[in-house]
């Protein structure tokens, strides 16, 4: 428990403004006019009367790792010149060049800016580019959030803010590293730099068509699934019971939907079975319309009308108005493949700078793999943009330490801190 602060103190304190607070885990800005409702901090709560136990809400790191957070102010950074920080763009204004503008592609503009207000930098996404935190995505509806309020800067106004470049709605085809060029669908951008943070899409199991189930991996398709459910309360059958599976079974039975979960093993959350997380969840839910069936094997999924039906190897069938596949990741290795990057379970990058094997040419988040371990967690996203960001300006290094992530199971029913 935190000391209770003099009168006075308190006094004052309510008269200062709001302040905002970086988790330097994985970028997470904790607002004390917003405070954490869910992880027990009301809004308007300080900085300073946060326990020292309380949680990052996406990647579970505690109080110790935040750091007062201001955005970076260009004009400030111009005043005082680039803080001696050389930036090798040869060829002109070619600049570094990111693709994906998801957490990862814009935690690396952000790392780039606070080193240099005058890097040529293009940000170039399939979406609007719109900043929000794709791990509220599965747990939006139990914390009554609109899809609206899930984007917590516009893609056109993170933009402007940092004086990048944003090709929306643009999608990369082709990496020609011999000439330094990105080929998109919006022309050929030249690059002194590229940063490859395109992440990793949805898993789709075999038997599953992709026109008959949603994946739920970005907030445009997130949106087209409220759309669809909202009004009458549906069925929904999820594919799935990891991390993800379980918390939008969670968020949708709260959201007076019915659920049945599947999954090939025996309990949700089978990763963390020897803590027995899967028990904990199953008795938490049990006030909840959750229906978890374990040990099957999808075989086939038909539409029926208006409805589907699933279809499982040992012959179950399940009827639902809306599938959701929740199955893991995989990543695309079509552009890894154009520039001959190495490849094992992702982009091959050196842990300490996240160098691929092209000369000048690094990537970061769920696109890579270290060691053959793919990077699928929120919490290294910022420290592995901050060790690209030194690389790119030849700043003083700041290596990125692979580390066991701690992992933040988001289910109302029953918030799990795991490891």
């Amino acid at each position: 428990m935190n000391p209770t602060p003099h009168p006075v103190a308190q006094a004052v304190r309510a008269l200062a403004p709001y302040r905002q607070y970086l988790c330097e885990a994985c970028g997470y800005v904790y607002d004390e006019a917003l405070g954490d409702p869910d992880g027990g901090l009301p809004p308007g709560t300080r900085y300073e009367d946060i326990p020292d136990d309380w949680a990052c809400p996406l990647c579970g790191v505690t109080k110790a790792d935040f750091r007062l957070y201001d955005a970076p102010d260009i004009e400030a950074l111009r005043a005082r010149g680039d803080a001696g920080v050389v930036v090798v763009t040869r060829g002109g204004e070619a600049g570094v060049v990111i693709v994906g503008a998801g957490r990862a592609g814009w935690q690396t503009a952000e790392a780039l800016r606070a080193l240099s207000p005058t890097l040529p930098i293009a940000l170039v996404s399939q979406c609007a580019g719109d900043v929000y935190d794709k791990p509220m995505l599965s747990v939006a509806m139990a914390r009554g959030l609109a899809d609206d309020a899930l984007v917590r800067e516009r893609g056109a106004d993170a933009a402007a803010r940092l004086r990048v470049r944003l090709l929306a709605h643009t999608q990369a085809i082709r990496i020609c590293p011999d000439t330094r060029i990105l080929r998109t669908t919006r022309g050929n951008l030249r690059y002194a730099h590229l940063v490859l943070a395109h992440g990793a899409n949805a898993r789709l199991p075999e038997g599953l068509a992709p026109d008959l189930c949603w994946r739920v991996n970005h907030l445009a398709a997130y949106r087209r699934l409220r759309a669809r459910l909202d009004g009458a309360p549906r069925e929904v059958l999820i594919v799935g019971a990891g991390l993800i599976g379980s918390e939008l079974a969670n968020d949708l039975a709260i959201g007076g939907h019915r659920v049945t979960l599947l999954d090939t093993c025996e309990q949700p959350l089978a990763r963390w079975q020897d803590l027995g997380v899967g028990e904990q969840l199953l008795d938490a839910w049990r006030d909840l319309s959750i229906r978890f069936v374990g040990g099957v094997q999808v075989q086939s999924l038909q539409r029926v009308g208006e409805r589907y039906r699933l279809t499982t190897a040992d012959g179950q069938r399940f009827a639902a108005d809306e599938v959701v596949v929740a199955a893991g990741l995989h990543t695309p290795n079509r552009l890894a493949r154009s520039a001959g990057l190495d490849w094992d379970n992702g982009i091959r990058v050196a842990s300490r700078n996240l160098r691929t094997s092209v000369d000048r040419i690094h990537a970061l988040g769920d696109c890579i793999a270290i060691d053959g371990q793919p990077s699928r967690y929120i919490e290294p996203i910022a420290r592995q943009a901050r060790a690209i960001a030194a690389d790119i300006c030849g700043a003083e290094p700041v290596p990125y330490v692979p580390r066991a992530p701690v992992v933040r199971v988001k289910t109302t029913s029953l918030p799990l801190t795991l490891h």
